[in-house]
């Protein structure tokens, strides 16, 4: 059986024109008295495939723009981060304020307060009878950048020095960045879910056990076989075209 590919789909559906092709040809001889072999029923699932597909290769384009745009916005947000920090350090914020910002800004950033131990430097504590436990401080999901950028806002919000001549660097700036991290992220969900939706639209109409495209050309070939014969060039015409369940 060939490997499950995208292509795969695509092919099928040419098949089954061509399947579709060769029973029309047939004419009056074409006679199931199976409801799901009439040739009507045949050619609004094959309508209704090919439709499922398109649907999904829109959904996909789209999943595709919505997840560029969604990167690219975020990676304006590390430069972003790093420049009004600066500007909080270069204002009359305290000591204490500017140390209480580093530990938002390494989440942002994705980084330890204290450096990764190495395997040796584990391996040593453990012998020692002292094991090192480090928890993971990766926050980098989009959803975790968001809630500690909000986070970051609200405490400079809360900072009366902090107050940049740079447009962009002030909280209002900041704020309507934010939003715009948060639509491009909902836009990047939104289309995965339609993705997802659309796929398995795809595979109830072409790969459902029994009745779906796939199974159904079982059928349509036994049929086939059934009426003319397996040594007949009307079975011989059908019986090469491959449909393979990529269900």
């Amino acid at each position: 059986m060939s490997s499950k590919t995208e292509s795969g789909h695509p092919t099928n559906l040419a098949n089954y024109e061509k399947l579709l092709a060769n029973l029309t040809s047939l004419g009056a001889s074409y006679n199931p008295s199976k409801a799901n072999l009439k040739l009507e029923v045949l050619n609004t699932q094959l309508g209704s495939s090919k439709s499922a597909v398109a649907a999904l290769n829109t959904a996909e384009s789209a999943q595709k723009i919505a997840i560029s745009e969604r990167e690219t916005a975020f990676e304006q947000l590390t430069n972003l981060i790093t420049r009004s920090n600066n500007a909080l350090k270069a204002s009359d914020s305290s000591i204490k304020l500017d140390e209480n910002a580093k530990t938002l800004i390494r989440k942002l950033q994705g980084r330890r307060a204290s450096p990764k131990k190495t395997e040796e430097e584990k391996l040593s504590a453990i012998t020692e009878g002292k094991p090192i436990v480090q928890k993971s401080t990766s926050q980098m999901s989009f959803d975790n950048r968001m809630a500690n950028f909000d986070k970051y806002i609200n405490f400079l919000t809360s900072i009366t020095a902090y107050a940049p001549n740079e447009e962009e660097l002030k909280i209002a700036a900041l704020t309507s960045f934010q939003n715009n991290l948060v639509i491009k992220n909902n836009a990047a969900v939104l289309a995965a879910t339609n993705v997802n939706s659309g796929r398995n639209l795809r595979n109830k109409i072409m790969y459902t056990a029994n009745i779906g495209l796939v199974d159904t050309t079982v059928d349509v070939k036994n049929y086939i076989k059934s009426v003319f014969g397996a040594t007949s060039s009307e079975y011989k015409a059908i019986s090469g075209l491959k449909f393979v369940n990529q269900n």
